[in-house]
């Protein structure tokens, strides 16, 4: 049991050296916070836009099958 605790701990030390630091991870963090901010306006329009689209189409399409019927 010993021999595996030493197993996989010794293979996951590699794995640490992926880890950025702390101090650069904290400003990647902040630098995304400030992205998704900005361009949540955007993507409320987009979706809006989007809703107006699809419930148009939909609208012709059901319209379309009733006249068929």
């Amino acid at each position: 049991m010993l021999q595996l605790f030493f197993t996989v701990a010794f293979s996951a030390v590699p794995l640490t050296l992926y880890l950025p630091p702390i101090r650069s991870l904290s400003f990647f963090v902040g630098t995304i916070e400030d992205m998704l901010r900005e361009t949540n306006l955007y993507a409320l329009g987009l979706y809006l836009r989007l809703r107006l689209g699809f419930s148009r189409i939909f609208r012709s399409i059901f319209h379309l099958s009733s006249l068929l019927l």
